[in-house]
């Protein structure tokens, strides 16, 4: 499959991470670049252990100094007598620097662990970005050969990085807005995401229930793939309680709770209440994966319905536009400091809130699954719904209520009373 088509996200048709080379100054043998890689996705982020950048030189360039960022690996530098350059490699590996590192290290927009919130989540935290300092390379617009073969990772699989693309010098406006710089020079890299490419399992699946039916519908078996079903962890078990536990491992491994479904995350949509002119519904997101908090986390429903929410009560809400005639697509996220963060499996290892729809008399029902979303996405990945014939259907006959009968015959008596 090409990977601009795996790519293609109908929810996002326009998201992508761009990131932009822009040169500032030319060096005795080289060039000073600040480098920004802007997340222009509705609602993907990357997530703690954060972005990995590499590429590839065109010819023998080196990376004699970096601010707001670091190469994973210096490389063999042997040849250089005096000063030594931060990385010799032909394939430079960069990642962000930590929190609280010296000023003099610091870039604008850097050093945040490599984590990049969604635009439509937080644009102010979507951008990061690093200085590097280019050796053994050109030093004019015509003998620079921009850098090849882009790579991202964030922080997994599944990103696709185009070629290097000159385009127009970037504009700078200074401090006081009355004057205006540009770059030196200017390339565009292109990076797009592609759930295909990240993991052949979806990492999420949902839940059905409903208020008009007592049976739910669970995630389907083996919704995320068994293939660690050895390897969970029990809830009730010792190992559960286990001290360390919860520790991080280097790859990002999971440690998943055993479940039938074995995803490290479950939505769960019921379907509350019914009143004359709205309805009203209850999402719960749960964490089974014992090592990793969700910082920052997006939910993102379609649902013909999203059109008239009238309140969101837990959640902070976005709609979705990706296209102009259709408005049936929402980006449901943590409020601050109030449950942006969600927890690893556990007690505490849930976000939830209920959501108050406007009925639309036209086009309402409760018949076919109706009521329950099209798609589900967390953290920008699809999650998997079970199959529709296992959805919780509408009776076709309500039981009759004894207690109902009785208050209505109680009520009409006191009727006649009252007017006789």
């Amino acid at each position: 499959m090409d990977s601009f088509l795996a790519s293609y996200d109908p929810l996002d048709p326009t998201g992508n991470i761009t990131i932009k080379w822009d040169v500032v100054s030319w060096t005795a043998d080289g060039y000073v670049a600040s480098v920004t890689m802007s997340n222009f996705q509705m609602y993907r982020s990357i997530v703690s252990p954060g972005w990995t950048l590499g590429w590839q030189w065109a010819k023998k360039e080196v990376i004699w100094s970096m601010v707001g960022a670091q190469t994973t690996e210096q490389g063999d530098c042997s040849k250089f007598k005096g000063n030594v350059p931060h990385c010799c490699l032909r394939k430079p590996v960069v990642v962000d620097l930590l929190p609280g590192v010296p000023y003099n290290q610091q870039f604008s927009n850097c050093c945040k662990a490599g984590v990049v919130s969604a635009w439509g989540q937080d644009p102010s935290s979507s951008v990061s970005a690093f200085q590097v300092s280019v050796g053994v390379a050109g030093t004019s617009n015509k003998t620079v050969k921009l850098p090849m073969n882009f790579t991202l990772l964030g922080p997994g699989l599944g990103y696709t990085c185009g070629p290097a693309k000159v385009v127009p010098s970037t504009v700078y406006l200074t401090a006081d807005h009355r004057r205006k710089t540009q770059a030196l020079m200017t390339w565009n890299v292109t990076c797009t995401y592609s759930q295909f490419l990240a993991a052949k399992n979806p990492k999420c699946c949902v839940s059905f229930s409903s208020f008009y039916n007592q049976s739910i519908t669970p995630c389907s078996k083996c919704a995320c793939g068994c293939q660690n079903k050895n390897n969970c962890v029990v809830s009730d078990s010792k190992q559960a309680h286990k001290k360390g536990i919860n520790t991080p491992r280097k790859d990002n491994a999971p440690l998943l709770q055993c479940t039938h479904h074995m995803c490290p995350i479950r939505v769960h949509w019921h379907v509350k209440l019914n009143y004359k002119d709205y309805w009203r519904v209850k999402i719960a997101v749960t964490n089974f994966n014992y090592r990793m908090n969700y910082t920052q986390w997006t939910l993102v429903a379609q649902h013909p319905n999203l059109n008239a929410v009238t309140q969101v009560f837990s959640f902070d809400y976005k709609p979705l536009v990706p296209y102009e005639a259709i408005n049936d697509t929402g980006m449901f996220y943590g409020m601050k400091f109030y449950n942006d963060l969600l927890m690893e499996a556990g007690p505490q290892g849930n976000v939830q809130s209920e959501v108050l729809l406007r009925k639309n008399k036209d086009t309402f029902t409760f018949k076919h699954g109706w009521a329950f979303p099209r798609k589900v996405y967390f953290n920008g990945d699809e999650c998997l719904l079970p199959p529709p014939d296992a959805y919780p259907f509408l009776p076709n006959s309500a039981k009759v209520n004894s207690i109902t009968i009785s208050t209505m015959v109680v009520s009409a008596l006191l009727f006649l009373f009252i007017i006789s």
